[in-house]
Order: structure tokens, then C-alpha cells, then sequence
């Protein structure tokens, strides 16, 4: 028998992969990253090997053949984390499904029945590869046996192998000395003891000179160093065991057939029951691989298409009054037709091309049509026939984007708002923590049922783009009722209904009107960046003593940790870390490193901005960037495509970016924002008299702080202690620890602590507020926000402490910044309403965290000052008042 065999060690890799990559789950809260990342080590394996033959062997619990006398160290070993431990079953099962031979058996472990199976494979002639993360098995290493040991990293997995030759070439000993290495040195690990005072180096250098432990112990006189010689007389019996322990039996009695094995090509394992199960885990990543879908067990839908306004009429008349679903398929559209169905000129006919292809629309779970554009369908005649048969209920995944395509009354849409239903904010709303809804997800969550997914749909060589805006239909038509159910059961319905629906027509306008950037203006920033980032090279080169690439980390860390001997330098495999992180602590003393660090920002307000943004200059000489709803878990939005939220302002250049983006002629920028407000909102859920009597004095909070905290007179308070009293109030905010904020403000962590000590003397029910929320949590799985706002803290139940403790933090943190996020989004709601309803033309443009941007007509300035402070100030009702500040601008800088 001849061919190729690849084995795999089921629990190491799968451990290796645990380790390797960050937790993730699925909506009914599996851990999935170890089966993930399983799989993907498998596959890429697979590819490289195109094995005739494949087995995975996995450990029982059960005492094995060469442990079962050594209990003593084997009940040391750490036990697996529970999000593991989780995991074994699954990947069991995902294996089965692919048709993979599994192997185990009680009283041996899974490297010895890779040893066995790897001697009988080279036996039978066959070239054999062995997959696993433990290096003991370098053992089993021959000249057609060769171990594969995956390493992942961030640029992805890497593989080392190593034949007999290569085991020899990097340790200087043979596969079966490596035994003796192991014996000596021992292994934490796997629990081999080893002997004391004899590590990898010393151990390596032994056996490569008398080749075994026995010759060791025969010569233990002539033995160096001196410690060496007496341990491994006084620890022999110790030293024998650990040979023992290391290894690996080549003949334990398993049942086992090649035929049983064998891989009809790598095609074979893309089963439907593997396809459903990856489904389940939503591994989407992996779906593109399979050419079967879920068959009986996945719903299979039919729909009808549309193409003449004849029967589109029909079709609306059939189901007037009717809540219906509708996708729109984007495109260049097609505008030929001049007439009506009657033959008549059509009241729609257009003066430009339809922003879409088609749309479909299901009005059932059993009549799901697509209306296709085309030479007798207009876009603009779907349109207004979706318009005339508005019903009680329009549903559809993606509402934004409906609506600009669609183009209805500003006006209009204000009364009629209740009627719409966004099923990805609701989806959303339920798990805010899975960052995408697609239609699949949504009905595998909600409604039990399979349905084929984009990926199904946009395959290469067969795009299907119709069937998938018809699925997605489909599922939203269904989901709808489902979800509504649910947000009332967890109590989020009038949060959705009352702040995230409206806001999704809000943030629609916002994005259609854009905001005017002068491209000029943007080239001469981008020159003045360009000068200044020249002029710090040549400062840096000139502090250096030479030139060098300050881009690579690798130079950069030569250059300060060697050259200039800066300390802190922390070398790793690739050099010295140059992170930001590590030279902020720098700065401070060296000019070099602040020059550096600003040199950073320059080049990336560069790149990012002064090049970035004149590539997303629309025709009309506007920006029109992307709000995200359903992003975040805390519900705080973000930007992108530019990202219009995170332009760097710390920095003077920084800043400067803003004066490119202005009004239109005639018009003024009015710019407001709250004043700290996630302090005002810890002071009114915390209950604290204390804080909440420092507002309504309507005291500078931070000085007021720094007085308390460093029993300081208020009027005598230094800048740094109101900078440090800053750090800590906001830090407070964000759940810091001593640590954390001994970094912030560079002083010592027992006095980090003394300072967050003395802060919470000075406001007690903030401490109680805190440990109630993280106590909550933990009991409850997650937190609420004022306005019901739910926040799964899936990382209080983590294995791993710094896990949890991540997870304490969020709890601490999240329902503040998330009723702060709910409150910027109810001003912005009202702001914008009251602007249409009370006929202005000035328009809300942007929002960036607290802070709203009106472009504002000149003769209506004064008035809109007045609506924006009078809005947002009274967004919420609290304890506290809602400070607003607000300032006015013919370009974004001035006005902030």
C-alpha cells in the first residue's frame, strides 16, 4: 500500500487555535474560535498535502497507558478553560459531518495513537504527516514521517516541518535522543518533571554528548556544570520516570483501517451536514467552499418576476393595504419607458437613471416578486407605486438606504415613520455585539430556519443577486413580528420605536445633504502637512545623528534603544517595540521621541485626510460619509467612508483639517455640544449628593475634584492637579485601575490608588453605583442603559482573568457612555424634526459623539442657536443639567 497519510492531533490543535485567536461565539452564545481556527489549520493543510488518507486523534479522560502511575504529576496539569472545554464535542461533530476518521481510546493518549498510526503508515509504504502543536513529537520524526507544527501569527498560520534530518540540523540530536532532551529538562506543560537545575540549553548539550540519559548518569562525574552532575544523581529515579513520561508508544492496540480513512479528494468533506453546521456556527468565511447547500433542512423559496408596470399594477392591487418587505438591488437602472401601461405618458417618466436595478418586494411568506427595471418598468414608476400602496407596515434590512433611493418627502415621511420597520436595528437592538445582520443570521436567530446566504448567492461564477434581495425580502417579511415580540419581552420597544427608527430617517437626511469641503483648500493643508513632516524628519535625523527610515520599527528601535540608549527598550523576535504606547512614557524627556510621535500623527493626517478625503468628494463638491447604527455594542454611532469622526484634534495641523469643510454660500456653521457628559450622567445614575451639587453650582468639576482629592482650597488649585483630578474623573468613567492611571499620569501605582481612594471618599455613592453595576452583571450576563439599552458582558464568565476583569470594566463604563449615546441620538432626533417641521432651511449635517454641526441659512442663525441649546438640553430629564456649548463658523474650525 502506498499514498499519503496526514494525522492530526485533535486536542492540540484545537488548543493551538484557542489560544491563537480571539474569542468568538455565535448568537446562541457558543465559543466558536477554537473549531474556527481548527478548520482553518486543517484546510490549509489539506491543500498543501492532497492526502490519500486522514485521521484525527483525540485524548479520553481517562488514566493513560503512560501516565496512569504518575497521577501525582498529572493532577497538576491546569485544567482546560471552560470555553474550550466547550468546544471538544463541537469539534467532534463538525468532523463526523465532513466524514473525518476520529480515533481515541481509553488508557492511551492522542500522541500515542499518532505514534502507533505513524509507524504503520511508514510500514505500509506511505508518506506520513503528522500535525500537532507538542513538540515531543519530533520524536516520531524519519525520513518519511515528518511533523508539522502550525504557528499562528497575525499575518496568518505558518508551518514548520521537520523530517529526521531536520529535527538533527536544529536541535543537534536524533528524533530519539530528543526523548532524553525532554527527560532531562522536563516539561511544565505536560507535566514531566525533568531534573532540577538542568534546562533546554545544558540539557541539549548533554545528550548531544553522551546521546542518553543512562550515559549522562554513567558519567555524572565528568558531567558540567557541577550542579548538572549531582541533580542527576540525586534526582536518577526522577529522570527515569520523566524518559517514561516523554515517550511516545508506537504500539498501542487500536482497531484501525487505512480504507476507513481515506479522502476521496478534499471536495469530500464539504458535506451537507457540515454545511448546516457551519451555518449554525456562522462560519461564513468557510461557506464559499462548499458547492451543497442546506437541502431539505434549508428553506427553499420561489419567487416571480416582475418587468412590466401592467402586472407590477397587478400585483399592488392584489395586496393593497398589505405590510409588505422590500430590498432594492443597486445599479445604474434602466429609464427607457415613456408610457404607461395604458399607453399614455407617464406622469413618472425620468429625467435621469434609476439609482437601482430592481426591487423586491414580499408581501407573504408565500408571494415574493422582484420588480425589474427595464424597458417597460421604470424606477421612478416602482417608486410611486410603492408610495401609493404604503401600507400599515413597511419592512425592509436596510431602511436607510431604501430611503435616499426613494426619495420621499422629507415632510411626508415625519408622519409617517411609525409605519416603517428596520429589521437589522431590531436584530441589532437584541445582540449588539455581533457588528452584522445579515438576512441569514437574522433567520437562524429568530426564526429557526436556514436560508442559503450571500455567500450562496455571489458566487463567482454564478451571481445571483435577484434570488438574494428576494431571500432577504423574505426573511424580514417573517422576521418583523418575531423581533418585535422579542424587543418588547426584553423591554427595548419603546427604544426602538421612539429612538432608533426615527434616527434611521435622520441619519438618511444627514447623509444625502453632506457637508461642502473646499478641495483648494484640502491640497494647500495637504502641502503644509507635507512641509511640516519634512521639517521634523530633518529635526529627528539631526537628533539622531544620521538618517534612517523612521517608518520601520525595526530601524527606529535601533536607533533610540541602542544608539541613544533610551531606556525601557523591550526587545522581541522582529526588534525593538516602538508602539505608541511604550514612547508616550518617552516623550516626555526625550525631544526625539516627541518628535516622532508627532511626526506619526502628520503622516497619518497626511495620508488619511489631506490625500483620503479628495478620493470621497462627491460630483456635487460635497463629503457624503456613512453613519453606522447597528456598530457598536455600546449604541454610540460611528463614521465611515471617510470616517468624519475620528480626525485627530489634539494637535494644532490636527485641527486645522476643519477649515476645509464649509458651508454653502449664504450659510453659517452652528456647531453645539454637551459639556461633559458622561459626568453628568454618572452623577445622576450614581445618586451621588456630592457630584450632583457640584453641577448644579455649575462649579468646574475638575477643579472641584482636584480641591477634594488633594485637600487642596478650591481657589488654590494648581493646572496639574486639575489636569491629574481630569484624568481621574474621566478615568472613574472608564473603570481605570491603579495601574492604568499610574500610566496615564506618570506617577506610582500606590499613588494612582491613594488619589482613586481619596476620590471615591470624596463621591462614596459612586463606588456603591460601580460595584452594583459589575455585581448586576455578573448575576445578569449584562447591563441596561437609562433608556433600556441591553449590553451582553459575555467576558464575566471568561476562564481567563484579564478576560473578566475587560468585562468588569464594560460594566462599569457601558451604561454611562451608552445613555450618553442615547442622549446625543434623542437631540438629534428632535433637532432635526423641528428644523423640518417648523419649515427652516438649515439642515443638521453631522455628529461626531456630543457634538451636532447645523448648516444654518445667515437669517436664521439666531434662531437655530436657540433650538439646538434649547433641544439638547432638554433631550433628558436628570438630576443635573445638561450643559450645552455652542459656536458659530463660516468653516468646521471656527465653529468648534
Amino acid at each position: 500500500m502506498s499514498g499519503k497519510l496526514v494525522l492530526i492531533d485533535g486536542h492540540s490543535i484545537l488548543n493551538r487555535a484557542f489560544y491563537g485567536l480571539p474569542d468568538l461565539t455565535n448568537a446562541e452564545g457558543i465559543h466558536t474560535n477554537a473549531v474556527y481556527g481548527f478548520l482553518n489549520i486543517m484546510f490549509k493543510i489539506l491543500e498543501e498535502e492532497k492526502p490519500d488518507y486522514l485521521t484525527v486523534a483525540f485524548d479520553l479522560k481517562a488514566p493513560t497507558f503512560r501516565h496512569n502511575m504518575f497521577e501525582a504529576y498529572k493532577g497538576t496539569r491546569k485544567p482546560m478553560p471552560e470555553e474550550l472545554r466547550q468546544q471538544v464535542p463541537l469539534m467532534k461533530e463538525m468532523l463526523l459531518a465532513m466524514g473525518v476518521k476520529l480515533v481515541e481510546l481509553e488508557g492511551y493518549e492522542a500522541d500515542d495513537l499518532l505514534g502507533t498510526l505513524a509507524a504503520k503508515g511508514e510500514k505500509e509504504g506511505m508518506e506520513v504527516s503528522v500535525v500537532s502543536g507538542d513538540r515531543d513529537l519530533l520524536q516520531l520524526a524519519t525520513d518519511h514521517v515528518r511533523i508539522r507544527i502550525p504557528k499562528t501569527k497575525k499575518t496568518g498560520t505558518e508551518i514548520e516541518d521537520y523530517y529526521a534530518k531536520d529535527v538533527l540540523e536544529k536541535y543537534q540530536v536524533t528524533p530519539k535522543e530528543f526523548i532524553d532532551v525532554k527527560a532531562l529538562m522536563g516539561d511544565t506543560a505536560d507535566n514531566i518533571p525533568g531534573v532540577p537545575g538542568i534546562g533546554e540549553k545544558t540539557a541539549e548539550s548533554l545528550i548531544v554528548q553522551y546521546k542518553s540519559i543512562e550515559n549522562v548518569h554513567a558519567h555524572a562525574s565528568e558531567v558540567k556544570p557541577p550542579r548538572a552532575a549531582a541533580n542527576i544523581v540525586t534526582y536518577w529515579e526522577q529522570a527515569v520516570m520523566s524518559k517514561e513520561l516523554a515517550t511516545i508508544c508506537v504500539e498501542a492496540p487500536l482497531e484501525y483501517s487505512f480504507e476507513e480513512a481515506r479522502l476521496d479528494g478534499t471536495a469530500s468533506l464539504y458535506t451537507q451536514e457540515a454545511y448546516i453546521l457551519c451555518k449554525k456556527l456562522e462560519f461564513k468565511n468557510l461557506l464559499g467552499r462548499f458547492t451543497v447547500d442546506a437541502g431539505d433542512q434549508q428553506v427553499s423559496l420561489e419567487y416571480q418576476i416582475i418587468d412590466t408596470a401592467k402586472d407590477a399594477d397587478a400585483f399592488f392591487e392584489k395586496h393593497k393595504g398589505q405590510n409588505y418587505s422590500f430590498l432594492f438591488v443597486s445599479g445604474s437602472g434602466k429609464e427607457t419607458a415613456p408610457e404607461n401601461a395604458d399607453g399614455q405618458m407617464s406622469l413618472f417618466a425620468p429625467a435621469k437613471k434609476s439609482p437601482f436595478e430592481g426591487v423586491a418586494i414580499a408581501f407573504s411568506k408565500d408571494e415574493v416578486c422582484y420588480l425589474k427595471c427595464g424597458e417597460q418598468l421604470t424606477g421612478a414608476y416602482i417608486i410611486d407605486r410603492m408610495k401609493q400602496n404604503l401600507s400599515r407596515r413597511m419592512i425592509s434590512s436596510d431602511l436607510k438606504s431604501a430611503l435616499k433611493i426613494m426619495e420621499w418627502e422629507k415632510e411626508v415621511l415625519l408622519h409617517e415613520r411609525e409605519r416603517f420597520f428596520d429589521t437589522t436595528v431590531a436584530a441589532y437592538l437584541l445582540n449588539p455585539l455581533k457588528g452584522e445582520y445579515p438576512f441569514d443570521d437574522v433567520a437562524k436567530d429568530h426564526l429557526g430556519i436556514l436560508v442559503p446566504g450571500k455567500a450562496d448567492f455571489m458566487k463567482k461564477d454564478a451571481k445571483d443577486e435577484i434570488g438574494l434581495a428576494c431571500h432577504d425580502a423574505y426573511v424580514s417579511f417573517l422576521a418583523c413580528e418575531v423581533l418585535e415580540r422579542e424587543l418588547k419581552e426584553k423591554e427595548m420597544d419603546k427604544l426602538f420605536f421612539e429612538i432608533e427608527m426615527p434616527l434611521v430617517f435622520v441619519l438618511a437626511d444627514m447623509e444625502q445633504e453632506g457637508i461642502c469641503i473646499d478641495t483648494d483648500a484640502l491640497r494647500a493643508y495637504g502641502k503644509e502637512l507635507e512641509a511640516s513632516i519634512g521639517e521634523l524628519e530633518q529635526k529627528i535625523y539631526h537628533e539622531a545623528g544620521e538618517k534612517f527610515n523612521i517608518n520601520s520599527p525595526k530601524q527606529l528601535g535601533v536607533i533610540l534603544f541602542e544608539k541613544l540608549e533610551l531606556p525601557n527598550g523591550k526587545k522581541t523576535k522582529t526588534g525593538y517595540s516602538t508602539s505608541a504606547d511604550v514612547l508616550e512614557k518617552l516623550a516626555g524627556e526625550y525631544p526625539i521621541v516627541h518628535d516622532i510621535l508627532e511626526y506619526r500623527q502628520l503622516a497619518k493626517l497626511k495620508s488619511t485626510y489631506a490625500d483620503g478625503l479628495v478620493q470621497c468628494v462627491a460630483e456635487d463638491r460635497k463629503i457624503h460619509t456613512t453613519f453606522n447604527q447597528t456598530i457598536t455594542a455600546t449604541g454610540r454611532l460611528s463614521s465611515t467612508e471617510p470616517n468624519l469622526q475620528n480626525i485627530p484634534i489634539r494637535i494644532e495641523l490636527g485641527k486645522k483639517i476643519r477649515k476645509v469643510f464649509h458651508p454653502m454660500p449664504g450659510n453659517v456653521f452652528v456647531d453645539s455640544d454637551y459639556s461633559q457628559i458622561e459626568l453628568r450622567v454618572l452623577a445622576h445614575m450614581s445618586g451621588d449628593e456630592n457630584l450632583i451639587h457640584a453641577f448644579l453650582q455649575k462649579q468646574d468639576i475638575h477643579r472641584t475634584t482636584a480641591s477634594q482629592v488633594f485637600n487642596t482650597p478650591f481657589e488654590e488649585v494648581t493646572d496639574l492637579q486639575r489636569r491629574n483630578a481630569k484624568a481621574v474623573n474621566f478615568g472613574i468613567v472608564y473603570g481605570i485601575s491603579a495601574f492604568g492611571l499610574s500610566q496615564d499620569l506618570n506617577i506610582s501605582k500606590k499613588e494612582a490608588a491613594e488619589y482613586i481612594e481619596k476620590y471615591f471618599a470624596t463621591y462614596p455613592k459612586i463606588k456603591i453605583f460601580l460595584d452594583k453595576l459589575v455585581e448586576d452583571a455578573k448575576e445578569n450576563g449584562y447591563i441596561k442603559t437609562l433608556f433600556g439599552r441591553i449590553r451582553p458582558i459575555p467576558e464575566l464568565s471568561s476562564s481567563n482573568f484579564m478576560q473578566r476583569q475587560f468585562g468588569e470594566r464594560i460594566a462599569m463604563n457601558s451604561p454611562i457612555q451608552g445613555t450618553a449615546a442615547d442622549i446625543i441620538k434623542i437631540a438629534m432626533i428632535r433637532v432635526h424634526d423641528r428644523l423640518l417641521e417648523e419649515g427652516y432651511e438649515s439642515r443638521l449635517i453631522l455628529q461626531v459623539h456630543d457634538e451636532l454641526l447645523v448648516e444654518t441659512k445667515e437669517s436664521e442663525k439666531d434662531k437655530v442657536i436657540a433650538l439646538l441649546e434649547e433641544e439638547m438640553a432638554g433631550a433628558v430629564d436628570l438630576s443635573v443639567d445638561m450643559e450645552v456649548g455652542t459656536e458659530t463658523g463660516y468653516d468646521w474650525y471656527d465653529a468648534h
